[in-house]
């Protein structure tokens, strides 16, 4: 095994008060150090920016960009967490299946959402969320975007059924299909 060439990887984690460039500075010190940012999410919360992205490269690579990241976080005003993690692994295969919902905002939606996913044996691999208000009433709406991943052992149809049937049950206006 030659760790000097083979792919290594590091999970960043970064937040802090928002301003320009944070992305330009952190992604240019990734790509310096030798490393590639292979998946990321970033979004701005509030007035606060939150970042989370796998990086891969040489052991080398990734040990000279560790080294860097709490002098990093200083110079940009972010609480930097690093941590050596492997590519993902998936002991069973998955379809990727996208479902998106909105409805009148309340507390324990997700709460419910992810409940029903997991008495189903089904992964939530990406989730998103975001209240707007209704274009004529103004009342909070609560939206979810997320992809799930469906064990291949899982009867599709039985699933999207049982997943329609509960969001009628609790007033959710919801889709279920597979990721395109």
């Amino acid at each position: 095994m030659n760790t000097e060439t083979e792919n290594n990887y590091l999970v960043i984690t970064a937040s802090g008060e928002d301003k320009i460039g944070l992305v330009e500075r952190l992604s240019g010190r990734i790509s310096d150090s030798g490393c590639n940012i292979e998946e990321s999410r970033m979004s701005v919360l509030g007035g606060q920016f939150a970042l989370i992205m796998l990086v891969s490269g040489p052991w080398h690579a990734l040990s000279k960009l560790e080294t860097q990241m709490t002098s990093l976080g200083a110079q940009l005003g972010l609480t930097i967490i690093h941590e050596r993690t492997r590519k993902r692994e998936r002991t069973k295969p998955a379809v990727p299946y996208s479902v998106e919902l909105v409805t009148v905002d309340r507390p324990g939606i997700v709460r419910s959402l992810s409940a029903f996913f997991s008495r189903s044996g089904i992964n939530i691999e990406e989730l998103q969320t975001s209240i707007y208000p209704a274009p004529h009433t103004g009342a909070p709406m609560f939206s979810v975007v997320m992809t799930v991943g469906i064990p291949a052992d899982v009867h599709i149809a039985n699933l999207r059924g049982d997943f329609l049937d509960y969001c009628d049950d609790l007033n959710l206006d919801a889709t279920f299909e597979p990721v395109r």
